[in-house]
């Protein structure tokens, strides 16, 4: 989801497209003090810094989780925090700063808010009041008056927020947009009413923030031009009402050079957690080497866990992407295997044709995948091709420059492409370039990857079918310009649709479903990964598909950190 031109709901961020390194940029008052141990490249004592790095390509400048683009890693999650946590694992939410939530009508909905619950300066490092039921209000209605705000679109339904204590009642229109209100929930950070009114409208959404006062595990501690510290918050209300500690004392969280660097950094041990995808790690795991003691989500392929599903993306509106055959042949000669196994080495898997992640399988239609499902085929692809009247003109895949697994990727789809007769070729651009070409129509192929983790198909399909088409479209938001009034129409009604008439909803995409794979507005190629390996010189218990118990996200990135289950990830990490 686009707020504002800025991409919220992309799923991981592309950390690998390296980006420069500026001066130093803030040192917060409250300074680290000395401890025994050997110190990290931080000066923290090594033995009890856990050092991470993945996420972030810029130097750390911005600590306003409101900022969505700028606010550097830990800024949700580690300092600010929503009011529910999302498992997709398990497929459940979790209470947070809200201890309950419940629709007390079908206009009305109702939240308690924690008890016991700190904010908490990090250039002081002492306590500086409670949450309490108004400053949920203050942040709910922050986003419903300011369009700024990345969050207004989910609060779009919401007339206004009031607090009585620790209650606070949401009223909405008569038709409720339930679906983003969900995501509301666990995706927005909660910010102190007593800090943020002060500020300036501008400042609200887009100032630095660099003295944070927070609820989270931890504090801002010191930053330079290559990473940003935290350290351990002893007000964090989780450890006595959850029994939720960090075994480290300090997270250090490194700006990401390249995947090269990346990769050595982990296996000199200087890195413990890292967010990169870096091609060599299948080479490390799974009994083939364990000298390393590299640590992946599953011990063997895909190694990761399916974050977002990556779409071959096709301008709708000019021809030839505009015939469905010229569409159908393009499925058709695609074969992702050979991607998977050669460009992503077996850490990716093959997407459903509807695109929909894995954990959100009850509600694949199989039916209609079955009846008009797509898979590698040449004669097919001849078939349709022949159907589409298409001319044998020349067209570009394009891709961000620097993102070495997508020019990778694009070089052999291209290939691909060719044998079946459609002559494509890769077209390499700088990141905003890309961005703005996609945006604006000026392209005729793409690679995208445009949701991230939602508890229901809603925010994927709403990428896919999102109405009126614009001369410049939001980043993310039907960028295919495929218009079927008919199907948004059906998005629209699961998104107004109580999240728990599951069957309705199911229903209600099945129908969506069979019209995405007959139109095939989008061609889905693979589950994209949330790239995690780790070593364990320093520390041991990461996330892992292999134990229930640490079955947790492995994500600090943007729409995973201080959104699902990552912070039990940390909480279950140990010295080794």
């Amino acid at each position: 989801m686009v707020r504002s031109g800025v991409v919220r709901r992309g799923p991981v961020g592309r950390s690998r497209w390296a980006a420069g390194l500026a001066a130093a940029v803030l040192v917060v008052p409250f300074a680290a003090t000395q401890h025994a141990g050997q110190p990290g490249a931080s000066g923290m004592p090594r033995d009890k810094t856990l050092y991470a790095s993945g996420t972030a390509t810029s130097p750390p400048d911005n600590f306003n989780p409101l900022d969505t683009a700028k606010a550097y890693t830990g800024t949700q999650g580690l300092l600010y925090e929503p009011l529910f946590l999302y498992d997709p694992v398990h497929e459940k939410f979790i209470p947070w700063l809200a201890t309950s939530g419940n629709w007390v009508n079908s206009t009305t909905y109702k939240l308690q808010v924690r008890n016991g619950v700190s904010w908490t300066s990090s250039a002081s490092g002492s306590a500086s009041g409670m949450l309490t039921g108004s400053d949920v209000a203050y942040s709910v209605n922050l986003a419903v008056q300011d369009k700024s705000d990345p969050y207004n679109d989910d609060v779009a339904s919401v007339k206004t927020a009031t607090a009585a204590g620790d209650s606070v009642t949401v009223t909405f229109d008569q038709s409720v947009d339930y679906a983003q209100w969900q995501q509301f929930l666990f995706e927005a950070p909660i910010v102190p009413q007593a800090v943020w009114s002060k500020l300036t409208p501008a400042l609200q959404v887009s100032g630095a923030n660099l003295a944070p006062v927070s609820t989270g595990p931890m504090l801002l501690t010191s930053t330079n031009s290559t990473e940003a510290c935290y350290r351990d918050n002893p007000n964090w209300w989780a450890r006595s009402q959850l029994g939720l500690s960090f075994k480290f004392e300090y997270l250090c969280d490194l700006v990401t050079r390249s995947s090269g660097d990346d990769l050595s950094a982990l296996l000199d041990n200087r890195t413990d957690w890292s967010n990169e995808l870096l091609r060599g790690v299948p080479n490390l795991v799974g009994g083939k080497t364990t000298a390393y003691g590299i640590k992946t989500y599953y011990p063997a392929a895909p190694y990761m866990l399916p974050a977002g599903t990556a779409w071959l993306e096709m301008d709708t509106a000019k021809a030839p992407m505009s015939s469905v055959d010229f569409r159908r042949a393009v499925a058709y000669a695609i074969d992702p295997s050979a991607v998977i196994s050669g460009v992503y080495t077996g850490t990716v898997s093959a997407a459903n044709p509807t695109g929909l992640l894995p954990y959100l399988s009850p509600y694949i239609n199989d039916v209609a995948v079955k009846s008009y499902g797509f898979q590698y085929s040449p004669s097919l692809a001849d078939k349709f091709l022949d159907k589409s009247g298409y001319g044998g003109q020349h067209l570009t895949l394009e891709v961000p420059l620097g993102g070495t697994d997508w020019m990778a990727a694009a070089t052999q789809l291209c290939d691909q492409l060719d044998k079946a007769g459609i002559h494509v070729s890769p077209k390499f651009v700088p990141a905003p370039t890309r961005d703005a070409d996609l945006a604006d129509g000026d392209y005729d192929m793409a690679i995208a990857e445009n949701t991230t983790v939602s508890p229901t198909p809603w925010t994927y399909f709403d990428a896919v079918y999102h109405l009126p088409i614009n001369a410049v479209q939001s980043q993310g938001l039907n960028i295919e310009r495929f218009s079927d009034a008919s199907a948004w129409a059906l998005v629209r009604q699961a998104a107004t649709t109580p999240v728990t008439d599951i069957a309705l909803l199911r229903s209600i995409y099945a129908v969506v479903e069979a019209d995405f794979l007959q139109e095939l507005p989008e061609v889905p190629l693979w589950y994209s990964g949330a790239w995690f390996q780790a070593s364990t010189a320093y520390w041991e218990n990461y996330p892992a598909s292999t134990s229930r118990q640490d079955q947790n996200t492995p994500m600090m990135g943007p729409g995973w950190l201080g959104s699902t289950t990552t912070v039990y990830a940390l909480a279950n990490l140990k010295p080794h």
